[in-house]
């Protein structure tokens, strides 16, 4: 699903470039956990929730580990593994106290708290409680790539502040009434841990889009704008083969619907669908990639087969 993303989250430069179809992904870098930095406690952190904050330190600041300090503490949801959270944050150079990056101006940012984020992010964010405000020192191993539009060097620590707005917990997989299977459209078995393999049948694929829900959740009904998270798997009416399934990845993926950040098929065929649903898309070329996939797995004319699991929406 990260290759049907014609938007995706952008965290300021660091490990992903503001726009890409790429998520924020680990540095070979390492972190270690429980340090401390007086380098870092310095740091004076002003400004009210909700607004950005200015950051006050003497320059450059250097630290050699990722250390991170808790500014505000929350008392809500704790943020772990394949949670959901929404967050405001701010990136500044600790070289010359320059900003990279904020989200304080517009909408704040929602990942899947994963373990191949940025080591620095997935370090200063874990085990945060929602409510918290936190800062982090990203040592120069734990950090993006140098950036040289923003005055990013490979040698500069970064500071991130974030500000953990909500923290919520998806479900694992799909829950809810079992529909029965309809004739001529793919089949679906579904592993022990929910994972989905399709069987495409033989003939023409339909020449309109096929909703097909397999699984009836009892949550929320889904609506334009929100942000949800799925599992999916994607694979070619023509033969069956797989090009994408975040149940490979090891991990559910979070993105906006209903704003074209996504391919149609998905726009039109998950609005309105319930959270623990699962649902069975069939997907023309004209609402899929009308004129391939970038990477080429996907032709002007192929037809394309979806499972998705409908995990959380927010």
């Amino acid at each position: 699903m990260r290759r049907i993303l014609s938007t995706a989250l952008c965290l300021a430069l660091l490990g992903a470039a503001c726009g890409s179809d790429q998520p924020v992904r680990a540095t070979s870098g390492t972190t270690t956990g429980g340090a401390t930095s007086a380098e870092l406690d310095a740091v004076e952190v002003s400004g009210d929730p909700g607004e950005k904050p200015t950051l006050t330190f003497d320059q450059p600041l250097d630290v050699e580990e990722t250390v991170s300090r808790v500014v505000t503490e929350g008392d809500g949801e704790t943020i772990a593994t394949n949670s959901v959270i929404s967050f405001h944050y701010l990136f500044v150079n600790g070289r010359d106290g320059s900003e990279i990056g904020s989200s304080f101006e517009s909408d704040p940012a929602q990942l899947v708290f994963e373990d191949s984020l940025m080591a620095g992010i997935y370090q200063g964010l874990d085990g945060v409680k929602s409510g918290s405000r936190v800062l982090v020192a990203i040592a120069p191993g734990d950090g993006g790539a140098a950036d040289e539009a923003n005055g990013l060097k490979d040698t500069d620590t970064v500071l991130f502040f974030a500000e953990v707005l909500d923290v919520r917990v998806p479900l694992a997989r799909a829950e809810g009434t079992v529909v029965a299977p309809v004739d001529g459209l793919p089949a679906v078995e579904l592993a022990d841990d929910g994972a989905p393999t399709i069987t495409v049948p033989g003939g023409e694929p339909p020449a309109e889009l096929v909703v097909q829900p397999l699984i009836e959740g009892t949550g929320a009904a889904v609506m334009s704008g929100q942000s949800i998270t799925v599992h999916y798997t994607g694979a070619l009416w023509a033969d069956g083969t797989v090009f994408d399934s975040s149940w490979e990845s090891g991990a559910p993926a979070t993105f906006e619907i209903g704003t074209g950040a996504v391919i149609p098929g998905w726009d039109e065929g998950l609005i309105g669908q319930t959270i623990g649903s699962q649902i069975l898309l069939v997907v023309p070329p004209a609402k899929g990639y009308p004129e391939g996939s970038p990477d080429g797995s996907i032709s002007a004319t192929d037809t394309i087969v979806f499972v998705v699991d409908i995990l959380d929406a927010t």
